[in-house]
């Protein structure tokens, strides 16, 4: 089998990302797994390995098609776009934020021309993104806009073999009940039934509630016997392994004393808290639906923490393993 070809972005470089990615290639496994294409500046690739004492033995080019993989497992394209000595760690900037999405279009661009197998980056910050002119509300709204998508995409989670999404996502709490419509419902159950299935799982999908209680029968709200059970149904009539609602404060004890492998939130924290509460330094996000794979780790870029060589590089780590496992299983 040919190793797939993975572009490896350090997402924004005033954040944890660079030590994140010097980190994760010194293991042997993860580095012979695929053959990794840095996209960057190469100085901030540098800098973060002499944060964490580590060496990037890589081959410089300056287009991909040079990349030989039976040379090398690494290599580096070097995009040029960010002096580390003109960002600050630990502060988010305009212009951490432009070089970073800067080199997420570089490399989704050279994934369109289907140079790529797939894409994993380390964190990235919205704000510092819209600050630097990328004025998408999130990274994921951004690659599909790159795809000309407009729907059928959305963040995945992956913690413990567990898939999590959610009906909405980086939206205000006021604005939560009234975009849970019985098509949004419906739609989010497709999508997750869809993903698990390509990663070659069978889905068994738990669905919570909106309300406290599951809505008690409507005692605390009308959206589960108006809006959620009827999507439910509606999408097990056309096989479907759905099944809820069930009240958030108890469906992450189902997951495993219940056998399911997908849970659908219907809002963000909603799956988040419990998700990463069940070991943040192991859960991937996956951006589903669009026509590569990408893969990015499930916190932060942790400004807090940046350049000070203490950032557990698990979850990055799973990211990049995850990245490996969907292409090498034909994920699409």
């Amino acid at each position: 089998m040919n190793k797939p070809k993975i572009g490896l972005l350090y997402g924004d470089a005033a954040g944890v990302g660079p030590e994140l990615v010097a980190k994760a290639l010194a293991k042997k496994e993860i580095l012979e797994s695929a053959t990794w294409i840095l996209m960057g500046d190469e100085r901030v690739f540098n800098k973060g390995a002499n944060i964490v004492s580590k060496e990037l033995n890589y081959q410089k080019v300056e287009n991909i098609d040079e990349v030989n993989p039976e040379v090398s497992s690494l290599w580096l394209i070097d995009t040029k776009v960010t002096d580390p000595d003109e960002i600050e760690m630990g502060v988010l900037s305009e212009k951490s934020g432009k070089a970073a999405g800067d080199n997420l279009m570089f490399a989704l661009n050279l994934a369109k021309d289907n140079k790529l197998d797939g894409l994993s980056y380390a964190p990235m910050n919205k704000s510092a993104l819209y600050k630097g002119g990328y004025e998408f509300m999130d990274d994921i709204h951004l690659v599909a806009s790159v795809f000309g998508l407009k729907s059928g995409f959305s963040e995945v989670n992956v913690m413990n073999d567990v898939w999590f999404t959610r009906v909405t996502s980086h939206i205000p709490l006021k604005e939560i009940a009234e975009n849970i419509t019985k098509d949004n419902v419906l739609e989010s159950i497709y999508f997750a039934n869809e993903i698990v299935s390509k990663a070659g799982i069978t889905p068994r999908l738990a669905v919570a509630g909106l309300n406290p209680h599951a809505g008690d029968d409507g005692l605390l709200g009308d959206e589960e016997n108006d809006i959620i059970i009827p999507a439910i149904e509606e999408a097990k009539s056309n096989g479907v392994n759905a099944f809820g609602p069930f009240p958030a404060d108890t469906m992450f004890l189902r997951l495993e004393k219940e056998g399911y492998n997908c849970l659908l939130a219907m809002y963000h924290d909603q799956a988040q808290i419990g998700m990463k509460t069940m070991g943040f330094n192991k859960g991937v996000t996956i951006s589903g639906g669009l026509p590569i794979v990408i893969t990015t780790a499930a916190h932060g870029t942790a400004f807090d923490i940046a350049g000070k060589n203490i950032a557990d590089p698990g979850a990055f780590e799973e990211a990049l393993k995850m990245s490996v496992k969907l292409i090498n299983n034909g994920y699409k």
